[in-house]
């Protein structure tokens, strides 16, 4: 029962501080996002194209303390839950997102993106809920034995290549042109960054519990290999909030970095092999409905529709008019055919009353 009652506070500890963790993750984009376009308008070099001048921005700071403190509650949520619960309630942070970007970068957030910020919350809780459980990793010796693992071995080197071949050859041809390309990358580095998450934040707790974690060589190791990969994180994610879009970078970046993510807990600690048929099929389900919100966030995020707008929306589809476009009402102005027929915009004919009275006037006239 004591242990029932611990693992319920771990989970809820780790719950509490993944949630504040996309709060400050969520507010640090818009941050970063303002001080990149506070440089851009007095004319120093982009990001994007190589410049380094968002150093010398407060703003652009202030976004990476935001980030950081995100990151270490975010670290320290690792350290109490399963990855599996952590890494999806990252939505929390394209919500934050979205939200503050409407406001403080001009970027509107119409129906779809409000239904898809719903949607992310609605499959961020069915993830939780069925959030699978990790293979106990207590300490770091069990740990390394968990990195020594072939399939996980073979996963490391696939991101690691593959990360070399798009930052040394893909992404100066199209890293400016393509989201996706720098996207790729954080993802793909982010996923191992987790892992070295997870074995450091197991390290802290043995060195809280008065364990000589400091003299293991893997605990230095995994700090190194942490500091690369968020070095690397952040340089190209702000390539591509730079270039992009935020409305674009954030869900696209989430969706990347959360499979990745997924992935390699799943090689690493065997989370999916106890799981029930039910608990896998709830956790995709999940996994897809947010995916389906942050596809509604990004793919009509330049749709002007509002709930007031539905009714004139609908009666624009039944007249056969093409979807997607503001209602406008065609205008009273009509042109007469050679008859002598009113005909109005499109060739239907049309008698109204204005018309048919001009049309009296001037037989009285004549």
């Amino acid at each position: 029962m004591d242990i029932d009652a611990a693992s319920r506070v771990n989970f809820y500890i780790g719950l509490s501080l993944a949630i504040c963790s996309s709060v400050f993750i969520g507010g640090s984009f818009i941050l970063k996002k303002k001080g990149l376009l506070r440089l851009a308008s007095k004319g120093s070099m982009r990001a994007g194209q190589g410049g380094h001048a968002y150093l010398k921005e407060w703003l652009w700071w202030a976004g990476l303390i935001s980030m950081g403190v995100g990151e270490a509650a975010n670290f320290a949520a690792y350290a109490f839950a399963p990855a599996t619960l952590v890494t999806p309630l990252g939505a929390l942070s394209v919500l934050v997102s979205a939200v503050l970007s409407s406001y403080f970068l001009n970027e509107r957030l119409n129906v779809h993106g409000k239904i898809g910020c719903l949607l992310c919350i609605l499959g961020s809780t069915v993830m939780v809920i069925h959030a699978p459980q990790e293979e106990e990793v207590d300490s770091l010796s069990s740990m390394a034995e968990k990195l020594k693992d072939p399939g996980f071995i073979v996963f490391a080197a696939c991101v690691v290549v593959s990360s070399l071949v798009l930052i040394f050859i893909v992404a100066p041809r199209y890293g400016q042109k393509n989201v996706l390309v720098y996207i790729f990358i954080c993802s793909a580095i982010g996923s191992l960054s987790v892992s070295c998450v997870k074995g450091l934040g197991i390290g802290a707790k043995e060195l809280f519990a008065g364990k000589p974690v400091l003299k293991e060589p893997l605990f230095w190791a995994l700090l190194v290999c942490l500091v690369a990969c968020i070095s690397t994180q952040i340089n190209y994610l702000n390539k591509a909030l730079d270039i992009f879009n935020t409305s674009i970078v954030t869900p696209i970046y989430y969706v990347f970095f959360t499979t990745a993510v997924m992935a390699c807990s799943a090689i690493l600690f065997k989370e999916w092999f106890q799981m029930s048929a039910d608990g896998i099929l709830g956790t995709i389900s999940g996994f897809l409905t947010i995916i389906v919100g942050i596809f509604l966030l990004h793919a009509f995020k330049d749709v002007s529709f509002t709930w007031d707008a539905l009714p004139l929306f609908l009666r624009r589809g039944q007249r056969g008019a093409p979807w997607g476009q503001p209602y406008i009402p065609v205008p009273s102005q009509e042109a007469e055919t050679p008859g002598g027929q009113p005909l109005r915009e499109g060739g239907s004919k049309r008698h109204s009353p204005d018309s048919a009275a001009r049309r009296s006037s001037s037989v009285t006239v004549t």
